[in-house]
């Protein structure tokens, strides 16, 4: 068989092109099966232009040579388009290490076609009539088979190259599948009209076709980065770490984005790849403030400040007929590239199961709040009973006074030894009565006033400027049986009736702190301790602190490094821990403060209330009675 020069030419450029190929290829990568795929395949191609090459050593005459190499040629070109069936399932299923056993099947017939070309001369069924002119050539009946088996899969592989790069959407696997499919398609176009005898070659015009492929596959490889990690990684990082992003040009120009997005945002808006994201914003979002607005406004800000932007936006979508409202983190990137902002990266990750989360925890949280108030009201009931039970008692007693006096001035009436002192004298005790009937009616009006007020609801909270006195006056009367009980003495500081200090805030919330921290006061209590129990208040600029000291057991270590914390207890099963927890939320939730503690150098515990000042101020006694009463 005799080969031009151009031909040998050209063979020799493409078997030195493909070893440069597979050894720039292998450097520096992580060899996958895709690798393994291109890589079998070129080793074919090199050893069918090989072949053809010892073809031409060979005299005419020895037919039986020629056609044994012919036969290997033939085995070389059976097999590549197998192996590029199994590099476009490995490519597009992401097989990177092993694959399924089922795949082997595809080369079934390929081993059968070289069993059948090998053996030909006992049974010629693929060839009838062996001749190099390709017109002289009588194929035999298997030949059918094995040329739709090929055609088959070079049209399986290009359709499953093509299919992936329409489900992604992605310009890059566009424009790969495109080159991808013309550079497989030409060397089975100029086999099928080889083969009908429509143009007239010889046997190294397919394997030379192989050329187009192979410039095809390199600009797709080299420039579009078929085998490079990095396009293909860093859209799995994306994918990664956000629900869907969105790449955008410093033109504003969208770049690339995942099918998660074109499902949120995309169809919706209209958002396509080549497009100005400006050019999907209408006068109607920027009136409703839309998430593409909001996006858009991002990307400015992002661009004028060159730094990251990130936000919160509401998406509320229709699922089963219902609307269903999702939360998404938007984190706006820059992307540099030489030290200049060439595009921007939207990563938008999905917060709605941890804003569902933390308003559970907030629910929970509110729950045991009002649990450990009804549990601290339900301590009282026995106190409060007695705390009603003198005023009552008292009532009770100035009423059968009163009818005795009054059953006494009837009596007396015509009676000539009773005066108008003795009548002055007996409306006098009764003035008496009523005044202290007054004042118990009084006393019992505060004890409601301070549990209607505890016994609120924690949601329900009003901020409004109220008295310290007025809050400690509350704790007194709702502490005043357990007070008593324990013999404990509670002392006030005096600055706290004499400054007027108003806080603006909760009153009950203040009160039921007030409450705990005295009532863990009363328990702390040694017995043959002090027990006295101080309320006191210091201020400067930054902060107004009370605090509530006593001189009991103080606390203990194992309790101290997580006193603030719930289930932290030194009462046994007394207690339940959440009391200080709870306590700090509410002075950290309704007032912006904080909440401390020390050892009291007398023994004991001292324990502290900060409020900001912007919550406190001071307002002169006479003052104080007006405004609680607006």
């Amino acid at each position: 068989m005799q080969l031009s020069k151009i031909q040998i030419l050209i063979m020799v450029l493409a078997i030195a092109v493909m070893v440069i190929f597979l050894i720039r290829l292998r450097h520096g990568q992580r060899i996958m099966l895709v690798h393994k795929c291109y890589y079998a395949t070129a080793i074919l191609l090199i050893t069918w232009l090989l072949e053809i090459m010892a073809m031409t050593a060979v005299p005419p005459d020895n037919t039986w040579l020629l056609a044994v190499l012919d036969g290997l040629t033939t085995v070389s070109g059976a097999f590549i388009p197998a192996c590029s069936l199994m590099f476009s399932l490995c490519y597009t299923r992401e097989y990177n290490d092993r694959m399924p056993k089922w795949l082997w099947l595809i080369f079934i017939v390929p081993l059968i076609t070289s069993v059948m070309v090998l053996t030909n001369p006992l049974h010629h069924l693929y060839y009838r009539t062996f001749a190099l002119d390709i017109t002289q050539v009588e194929f035999g009946p298997y030949f059918p088979i094995h040329s739709m088996y090929t055609y088959a899969c070079v049209a399986v592989s290009v359709f499953i190259i093509i299919r992936f790069a329409i489900k992604t959407k992605s310009r890059l696997h566009i424009w790969q599948a495109v080159l991808f499919t013309v550079g497989s398609l030409a060397p089975s176009l100029v086999n099928l009209l080889v083969t009908l005898r429509f143009i007239g070659a010889s046997i190294v015009t397919t394997p030379i076709s192989f050329t187009v492929t192979m410039i095809f596959h390199g600009i797709v490889i080299y420039r579009l980065h078929f085998f490079d990690i990095r396009p293909v990684a860093m859209q799995q990082l994306l994918n990664w770490i956000s629900d869907c992003y969105l790449v955008t040009a410093s033109d504003g120009r969208v770049v690339n984005y995942n099918q998660p997005f074109l499902e949120l945002f995309g169809r919706s808006y209209k958002i396509r790849e080549n497009i100005c994201l400006g050019d999907c914003v209408s006068d109607e979002d920027v009136e409703n403030k839309t998430p593409v607005y909001n996006l858009l406004t991002a990307l400015r800000s992002c661009e004028r400040m060159a730094s990251k932007v990130t936000y919160e936006q509401a998406v509320d979508t229709m699922e089963d007929g219902e609307s269903r409202r999702f939360w998404y983190l938007v984190e706006v990137s820059p992307v540099a590239i030489k030290g200049t902002v060439g595009g921007y990266v939207s990563i938008f990750k999905d917060m709605t199961q941890i804003k569902q989360s933390m308003q559970k925890m907030q629910d929970n949280q509110l729950k045991m709040m009002e649990n450990e108030r009804l549990a601290f009201l339900g301590q009282m009931v026995g106190g409060l009973a007695h705390n009603l039970k003198t005023p009552i008692m008292s009532i009770s007693g100035g009423i059968l006074s009163i009818e005795k006096l009054i059953t006494e001035c009837r009596e007396s009436l015509g009676d000539p030894d009773v005066t108008v002192e003795d009548y002055g004298e007996i409306y006098d005790e009764m003035g008496q009565w009523l005044s202290r009937m007054q004042e118990a009616g009084s006393y019992m009006s505060d004890i409601i006033t301070a549990v209607k007020g505890q016994a609120r609801n924690i949601s329900t909270s009003e901020d409004l400027d109220f008295s310290l006195d007025d809050a400690v006056k509350r704790v007194m009367l709702l502490l005043r049986h357990e007070l008593l009980d324990s013999q404990c003495t509670l002392k006030v500081d005096p600055k706290i009736q004499e400054h007027g200090i108003m806080i603006h805030g909760d009153i009950n919330s203040l009160v039921q702190v007030i409450n705990n921290l005295v009532s863990n006061a009363i328990d702390a209590q040694k017995p043959d301790g002090n027990r006295d129990i101080v309320i006191d208040t210091r201020w400067d600029e930054k902060e107004f602190c009370l605090t509530v000291t006593d001189f009991g057991t103080g606390i203990p270590e194992q309790s101290k490094r997580n006193l603030f914390h719930q289930m932290v207890t030194s009462k046994g099963t007394r207690g339940t821990g959440l009391g200080v927890y709870i306590s700090n939320s509410v002075i950290h939730a309704k007032f912006g403060g904080s909440m401390w503690y020390e050892d009291n150098p007398l023994g004991g515990t001292i324990m502290g209330v900060c409020l900001p000042p912007e919550c406190v101020s001071f307002t002169p006694k006479s003052e104080v009675g007006e405004i609680e009463k607006e």
